[in-house]
Formats: C-alpha cells, structure tokens, sequence
C-alpha cells in the first residue's frame, strides 16, 4: 500500500521541457506489501501560473530511495526522514538545475 505519509507544494524554480515551473509538490512516500517497506522522498514540479493552478504534470519527477527492507511503517523512521527531508530533496532538484523555495510554501502541509 503507497501512502503519502508527507507532501506540501512549496515554490519553485525550474524549466523542464521548455515549460517554467513555478510550483514544486514534494513528498515522502513510504510503501509496504508482504512484511515489506520502502520509503522515497520524491518531488515533482509544475508550472502554477494561476494561484489556484496545482495540476502537477509528472514529466519533472524525481525520486530518491531511502530506506527498503523487511518491516512495517516506523513513526520513529518517518520522523527523521521528516527532519531530513529538504536536506535530500535539495541535491535531487539542484542535480536537475531546479530549486524548491523551501520559505514560500504554497498549501498546508499533509500528512498520512
């Protein structure tokens, strides 16, 4: 079962195929199945050129894999990857020329 145990769209800076991407929707992701669990952090980014456009486009998707092994969801785990989160998203967007405006969040943060 994929949760999204974390996600907020943040501003952005980034071009992915000739489009300006102004919104970035970044996540933490975790997914278990059969005493098994893996936890992502992932971020996309998206044009929003309207203040209620958040229609998230997934050609500018990029995924890290941070933890995979036997077990179930870990609130201990997910906290420090919580901590860590802009630490890893960081590196992942910059390696794609993109920035996520960590001080101008768009929406309320979710958590599942």
């Amino acid at each position: 079962m994929v949760i999204n145990v974390y996600d907020r769209c943040y501003r952005a800076d980034a071009v992915f195929s000739g489009v300006r991407r102004n919104g970035a929707l970044v996540m933490l992701i975790s997914d278990s199945e059969a005493g098994s669990i893996t936890y992502k952090a992932a971020v996309t980014f998206f044009p929003h050129t309207e203040e209620d456009d958040f229609a998230v486009s997934y050609d500018a998707y990029f995924e890290k894999e941070l933890y995979s092994g036997k077990g179930r969801r870990s609130k201990k785990k997910e906290s420090v990857y919580l901590e860590t989160l802009r630490e890893t998203i960081d590196p992942l967007a910059g390696e794609q020329g993109a920035s996520v405006l960590w001080d101008e969040p768009l929406t309320p943060e979710r958590r599942g």
